[in-house]
């Protein structure tokens, strides 16, 4: 199955291994697909690379492993279609790599995603909700 992951819930996941992102997250890497483009992953980034984080990524090497490991398994999708619906304009990347990418679902925890649900058939569920449907 291929899944949408926010960069919220990676940079969750990323801040704490005993958290539901975490969990969510490192099921879609061991058993699934995700999937980015080139806009997702620029924003997982730049998120990232916030100074408000470097307190939680203290040693180098943390950030660029991350961003290492996403681009190791995901498969890299560009958008086909531009989807102008989401109330934080920024996030309809989010529904358009969905869309192009056919993606099973989105996995957020952004509620201007998450009022959306489902979108086109896709649904737009949290990283708990994931976890409770496809564990």
């Amino acid at each position: 199955m291929r899944f949408v992951v926010d960069a919220n819930v990676i940079i969750s996941a990323a801040l704490s291994k005993q958290s539901v992102p975490f969990r969510a997250l490192e099921m879609v890497l061991d058993h699934h697909t995700p999937i980015i483009s080139e806009q997702t992953f620029e924003e997982l980034q730049t998120t990232l690379y916030k100074s408000k984080f470097d307190r939680y990524f203290a040693i180098e090497d943390t950030r660029p492993g991350i961003l290492a490991t996403i681009l190791r398994y995901s498969f890299v999708v560009t958008p086909n279609e531009t989807i102008k619906l989401c109330r934080d304009p920024k996030d309809d990347m989010y529904l358009e790599l969905a869309v192009s990418g056919n993606a099973d679902c989105i996995i957020s925890g952004d509620p201007d995603l998450l009022v959306l649900h489902p979108f086109r058939n896709i649904p737009i569920i949290t990283p708990k909700e994931f976890l409770d449907r496809f564990s």
